[in-house]
């Protein structure tokens, strides 16, 4: 099996019950078990002015799915979302991004591990670190000092 981090984001509808509704899904997977679940977090919407804020969290999973197919097992749980994808940063009812999978760093087509743009967001860092305070990432570091460099990005804990 291998360790896959899942970075969870909606900021729209009733964005609380898009999470929690992404992590029963996400435990319902074949070949995958949920094995631990960040706290909700409110940021705001980066590079989307305007937009409302997000509710963020992060799930870990063991898996035995590669990442291709978790990478569509997690388009398709958005999809039952109603996610549309009209721009870059338009607003999501439900966002699901494969951060890690494993200790993977490759980039392709249709997936880049780590995630592109995970090392500098802080609604990312601060959950991931709730789930693993030591957690190195792949080409970047410690996940710890990443985020202490975010410091200026507001995220704030909901629950």
């Amino acid at each position: 099996m291998s360790t896959a981090y899942i970075g969870i984001g909606s900021n729209q509808g009733d964005a609380r019950a898009h999470v929690r509704q992404a992590f029963e899904e996400l435990a319902q997977l074949p070949e995958t078990r949920l094995e631990a679940r960040s706290g909700l977090y409110r940021s705001a919407p980066l590079d989307a002015p305007g937009q409302p804020d997000y509710v963020n969290a992060v799930a870990g999973v063991d898996t035995d799915l590669s990442a291709a197919q978790l990478l569509a097992a997690l388009q398709d749980i958005e999809a039952r979302h109603g996610r549309e994808r009209p721009s870059a940063n338009a607003p999501r009812t439900l966002d699901l991004d494969l951060l890690l999978y494993g200790e993977a760093s490759f980039g392709s087509a249709m997936l880049t591990l780590p995630h592109p743009r995970m090392h500098l967001r802080a609604f990312v860092l601060i959950p991931l670190l709730e789930l693993d305070p030591l957690l190195e990432v792949p080409g970047h570091g410690a996940a710890r000092a990443l985020a202490a460099a975010c410091a200026g990005q507001r995220v704030t804990r909901l629950d």
